[in-house]
């Protein structure tokens, strides 16, 4: 499933996969879910964006519910 996100939103498995085992910031969303966020250089915009996978973790597995790229940093990491 999280493939066919990433693909439709044009991010590349391992951004997501980076972005999850080496976020710049985890926030709190609505529990259980946590919100990994990571600054990239988008190959496609050629622009540096904001990677955001919420995720829902439990003992067993961790689900990416949803992702996006942003170019909304301060909305995003000042958490406004």
């Amino acid at each position: 499933m999280r493939e066919r996100k990433a693909a439709r939103r044009e991010i590349s498995q391992a951004e997501v996969e980076q972005t999850i085992t080496q976020p710049d910031s985890i926030m709190s969303g609505q529990p259980p879910r946590q919100i990994f966020m990571r600054r990239y250089l988008d190959e496609i915009l050629e622009a540096e964006m904001l990677l955001r996978v919420v995720v829902e973790e439990t003992n067993a597995e961790m689900v990416v519910v949803t992702l996006y790229k942003t170019s909304k940093f301060r909305k995003y990491e000042t958490g406004a």
